[in-house]
Protein backbone atom coordinates (compact mmCIF):
# COMPACT_ATOMS: atom_id res chain seq x y z
CA UNK A 1 0.00 0.00 0.00
CA UNK A 2 1.25 3.48 -0.88
CA UNK A 3 2.08 5.48 2.25
CA UNK A 4 3.17 8.80 0.77
CA UNK A 5 5.17 10.53 -1.93
CA UNK A 6 8.77 10.03 -0.89
CA UNK A 7 10.55 12.11 -3.51
CA UNK A 8 10.46 13.56 -6.97
CA UNK A 9 13.58 12.96 -9.03
CA UNK A 10 14.97 15.46 -11.52
CA UNK A 11 17.70 14.52 -13.97
CA UNK A 12 20.37 17.16 -14.59
CA UNK A 13 23.42 17.36 -16.85
CA UNK A 14 25.63 18.68 -14.03
CA UNK A 15 24.73 17.85 -10.44
CA UNK A 16 26.76 20.68 -8.90
CA UNK A 17 25.10 23.27 -11.14
CA UNK A 18 21.68 21.71 -10.56
CA UNK A 19 22.20 21.86 -6.80
CA UNK A 20 23.20 25.53 -6.98
CA UNK A 21 20.00 26.30 -8.89
CA UNK A 22 17.60 24.39 -6.63
CA UNK A 23 19.29 25.36 -3.36
CA UNK A 24 19.08 29.00 -4.42
CA UNK A 25 15.43 28.80 -5.49
CA UNK A 26 14.29 26.77 -2.47
CA UNK A 27 16.60 28.36 0.09
CA UNK A 28 17.45 24.89 1.40
CA UNK A 29 20.78 23.03 1.42
CA UNK A 30 21.04 19.53 -0.03
CA UNK A 31 22.29 16.34 1.54
CA UNK A 32 25.71 14.99 0.65
CA UNK A 33 26.24 13.76 -2.89
CA UNK A 34 26.07 9.97 -3.16
CA UNK A 35 27.27 7.80 -6.01
CA UNK A 36 25.10 4.80 -6.93
CA UNK A 37 27.35 2.78 -9.27
CA UNK A 38 24.84 0.03 -10.13
CA UNK A 39 22.40 2.71 -11.38
CA UNK A 40 25.13 4.77 -13.07
CA UNK A 41 24.27 7.98 -11.22
CA UNK A 42 25.34 10.39 -8.55
CA UNK A 43 22.56 12.02 -6.57
CA UNK A 44 21.70 14.44 -3.79
CA UNK A 45 18.47 15.05 -1.91
CA UNK A 46 16.92 18.36 -0.92
CA UNK A 47 14.34 17.98 1.87
CA UNK A 48 11.28 20.14 1.27
CA UNK A 49 8.70 19.66 4.01
CA UNK A 50 7.54 16.05 4.09
CA UNK A 51 9.16 15.05 0.80
CA UNK A 52 12.47 15.37 -0.97
CA UNK A 53 13.64 16.54 -4.35
CA UNK A 54 16.32 14.20 -5.70
CA UNK A 55 18.71 15.56 -8.29
CA UNK A 56 20.45 12.89 -10.36
CA UNK A 57 23.30 13.08 -12.86
CA UNK A 58 24.29 10.10 -14.99
CA UNK A 59 27.84 8.81 -14.50
CA UNK A 60 27.63 6.07 -17.13
CA UNK A 61 26.69 6.92 -20.72
CA UNK A 62 24.94 3.55 -21.08
CA UNK A 63 22.66 3.95 -18.04
CA UNK A 64 18.92 4.44 -18.31
CA UNK A 65 19.29 7.92 -16.78
CA UNK A 66 21.88 8.89 -19.41
CA UNK A 67 19.59 7.69 -22.18
CA UNK A 68 16.67 9.58 -20.64
CA UNK A 69 18.74 12.78 -20.46
CA UNK A 70 19.89 12.39 -24.07
CA UNK A 71 16.36 11.77 -25.35
CA UNK A 72 14.28 14.12 -23.17
CA UNK A 73 16.75 16.59 -21.66
CA UNK A 74 16.79 17.82 -18.09
CA UNK A 75 13.59 17.58 -16.08
CA UNK A 76 11.40 15.32 -13.99
CA UNK A 77 12.66 11.75 -14.20
CA UNK A 78 10.43 9.83 -11.76
CA UNK A 79 8.12 9.98 -8.77
CA UNK A 80 8.88 7.78 -5.79
CA UNK A 81 6.24 6.45 -3.40
CA UNK A 82 7.05 4.99 0.00
CA UNK A 83 5.62 1.53 0.71
CA UNK A 84 5.91 -0.92 3.61
CA UNK A 85 7.12 -3.86 1.50
CA UNK A 86 8.57 -3.31 -1.98
CA UNK A 87 8.62 -7.00 -2.92
CA UNK A 88 4.98 -7.49 -1.87
CA UNK A 89 3.88 -4.42 -3.86
CA UNK A 90 5.84 -5.46 -6.96
CA UNK A 91 4.28 -8.94 -6.79
CA UNK A 92 0.79 -7.55 -6.36
CA UNK A 93 1.21 -5.11 -9.25
CA UNK A 94 2.66 -7.82 -11.51
CA UNK A 95 -0.38 -10.00 -10.73
CA UNK A 96 -2.56 -7.08 -11.90
CA UNK A 97 -0.68 -6.99 -15.20
CA UNK A 98 1.48 -3.94 -14.47
CA UNK A 99 4.74 -4.08 -16.40
CA UNK A 100 7.74 -3.87 -14.07
CA UNK A 101 11.35 -2.86 -14.55
CA UNK A 102 12.29 -4.64 -11.31
CA UNK A 103 10.68 -7.99 -10.46
CA UNK A 104 12.18 -7.78 -6.95
CA UNK A 105 13.40 -4.93 -4.79
CA UNK A 106 17.04 -3.87 -4.87
CA UNK A 107 19.25 -1.49 -2.91
CA UNK A 108 18.92 2.17 -3.82
CA UNK A 109 19.48 5.62 -2.38
CA UNK A 110 15.91 5.69 -0.97
CA UNK A 111 16.23 2.24 0.69
CA UNK A 112 14.96 -0.93 -0.96
CA UNK A 113 13.53 0.12 -4.32
CA UNK A 114 11.72 -1.17 -7.38
CA UNK A 115 10.59 0.56 -10.56
CA UNK A 116 7.37 0.25 -12.55
CA UNK A 117 7.66 0.56 -16.32
CA UNK A 118 6.25 3.81 -17.76
CA UNK A 119 4.34 1.75 -20.35
CA UNK A 120 1.98 0.74 -17.54
CA UNK A 121 1.75 4.15 -15.86
CA UNK A 122 0.77 6.54 -18.66
CA UNK A 123 4.39 7.45 -19.39
CA UNK A 124 5.44 8.19 -15.80
CA UNK A 125 8.39 6.30 -14.33
CA UNK A 126 7.36 5.27 -10.81
CA UNK A 127 9.70 4.09 -8.08
CA UNK A 128 8.55 2.27 -4.95
CA UNK A 129 10.78 2.61 -1.88
CA UNK A 130 10.86 0.78 1.41
CA UNK A 131 12.81 2.47 4.17
CA UNK A 132 15.31 0.01 5.63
Amino acid sequence: MIKKVDHISIVVKDLNEGLKTFESILGIKSSDVHEVPDQGIKAAMIKVGALEIELIEPTNTESGVAKFLEKKGEGVHHICFEVDDVDKELGSLAAQGVELIDKQGRKGLAGKIGFLHPKSTRGVLIELAQKV
